[in-house]
């Protein structure tokens, strides 16, 4: 299994960006997949995640509002939708696969990708 992130860049507060997470070699439409970041000094953080069924969707309350998960089975990708971004955003964003999925916390999961640079400043 190998995640690939990506979509990631500069971008000023208040914008928005797009991250995909793809795989090679297995098709993820019935696995729950969970977007993470992690920031310099700090753990890694559970952001948002997906249930394999698509029934339960759960946000960090510090993004509930401003960022949106979604599925595209035809793809084979996850995507995080960030907008509205502020300079705490600023981390490197991860996927991972086979987590627990509540609608206020992703935990459980791994199989991370290489992770994709989100830079928010002026």
């Amino acid at each position: 299994l190998q995640l690939v992130e990506s979509g990631g860049g500069l971008v000023q507060p208040g914008g928005s960006l797009r991250l995909s997470c793809t795989a090679s070699r297995i098709t993820l439409d019935h696995y729950a997949i969970g977007w993470f970041r992690q920031a310099p000094g700090k753990e890694r953080e559970g952001v948002s995640c997906i249930s394999g069924n698509d029934e339960i969707i759960g946000y960090v309350d510090s993004v509930k509002g401003r960022f949106t998960i979604s599925r595209d089975n035809a793809k084979n990708t996850v995507y995080l939708q960030m907008n509205s971004l502020k300079p705490e955003d600023t981390a490197v964003y991860y996927c991972g696969v086979h987590g627990v999925v509540t609608t206020n916390r992703c935990h459980g999961f791994g199989s991370w990708g290489q992770g994709t640079r989100v830079t928010v400043s002026s």
